[in-house]
């Protein structure tokens, strides 16, 4: 078993650090106050394929592992893990199209989602399904010419910003084999978008309801087969909780080495913070569970990535165990700032209230652990 990245992988990571530093981590506490992220942030980022980064080859993206994948919004979100998340939705979304949509769809959504002067939102959760994703209430009834559809989608980060959103619809039954995936896009009849969301964190990423009220759909916006779109939204998660944990492992790094040279400088009691055991303690457990959460969180990208059949249930341990270790680590940096992590100068206090989310989207942590026990139990 080979735990060293090789040299493509490393090529990879520094790449998306060295475009992370340059082009997002200069403004990112600007686009926070902002509450948005500049549109031509992205084509920038598209030039260097990491629009379609599991997208194959032959649809035009880069064709990454899931692993690789993980090392670029790792390195990315050491800049800022609002905007790394950002971009893991969107490729999770056109990654959605490739698989799924038929060779029209793929057509007219893929070259502008690659390139990304189409930016794509994701649009599962409702103001009354959460964790209980298949209880979703959106409509989307048969017309003569597709589907009109009529409901509200919560929390979608993109939303009244995006130019394409994937909408989980319901089509059938109310079982999740009557659920359908629709891409809709901005400036259809009825497409309406609520507030912009006062949040804790992730505050660049512009967030709203999306609001749809009998909003014509064409037949050709149907990704992939009725009825699957539940199938196709959890197929999208396990890679989603293998993004959401990468981000979580870049900010926590990026936080300790902010701790690093902070202690290094600071003195008290006449001596520098580095000369106090105590604290060098605390320094050692930050990187023992550091390092301890990138090798869970790329063995569950390896098995997913090799179709093991206890992938799932890896991805969601990685998942649970990564975001919780990366808040913690983050907090642990902030101690150690002293009265100073608590201000945005130092960027440590950011990093926490972004992170905090983590353990939210994606699948509660809670259901992490559901999903889990559950595997357990079977076998």
């Amino acid at each position: 078993m080979d735990f060293a990245l090789t040299e493509e992988q490393t090529a990879i990571f520094d790449m998306a650090q060295s475009v992370g530093q340059s082009e997002i981590a200069p403004h990112a506490r600007t686009w926070e106050a902002d509450g948005t992220i500049p549109r031509d942030l992205w084509p920038k980022l598209g030039e260097l394929g990491l629009a379609g980064l599991y997208v194959p080859e032959e649809h035009g993206g880069t064709g990454l592992t899931r692993l690789d994948a993980t090392l670029v919004f790792e390195a990315l979100s050491m800049a800022c893990p609002s905007v790394a998340a950002f971009l893991s939705i969107h490729n999770m979304c056109a990654k959605m199209i490739s698989s799924f949509g038929s060779d029209d769809l793929r057509g007219r959504m893929l070259p502008g989602a690659l390139t990304m002067e189409t930016v794509l939102s994701y649009c599962l959760t409702e103001p009354g399904s959460g964790s209980d994703a298949a209880a979703l209430k959106t409509r989307a009834a048969r017309t003569n010419e597709g589907y009109s559809v009529t409901g509200t989608k919560a929390f979608i980060s993109g939303g009244g910003y995006s130019d394409a959103y994937i909408v989980m619809s319901r089509t059938g039954d109310d079982s999740p084999r009557g659920i359908s995936a629709l891409v809709l896009e901005e400036g259809m009849t009825g497409l309406s978008y609520g507030g912009l969301e006062d949040k804790m964190g992730w505050r660049s990423q512009p967030t709203r309801q999306v609001q749809m009220d009998a909003v014509p759909v064409p037949a050709g916006n149907l990704l992939g087969e009725e009825g699957k779109g539940f199938t196709y939204a959890m197929m999208g998660l396990d890679g989603g909780r293998l993004n959401i944990a990468a981000c979580s492992l870049g900010a926590a790094q990026a936080a300790l080495d902010l701790t690093l040279a902070y202690m290094k400088e600071r003195r008290a009691f006449g001596k520098s913070l580095t000369e106090f055991q105590a604290l060098q303690f605390r320094l050692a457990e930050l990187e023992i569970e550091l390092q301890a959460a990138r090798v869970f969180l790329r063995q569950a990208a390896w098995k997913l990535d090799t179709g093991a059949a206890d992938a799932t249930k890896h991805c969601a341990m990685a998942k649970k165990f990564v975001t919780e270790a990366g808040s913690r680590i983050v907090d642990g940096c902030l101690q150690l700032h002293g009265g100073y992590g608590y201000l945005a100068d130092y960027g440590i206090e950011k990093l926490s209230r972004d992170l905090r989310v983590h353990q939210i989207l994606e699948g509660t942590n809670e259901i992490m652990r559901l999903i889990v026990a559950r595997d357990m139990l079977r076998a």
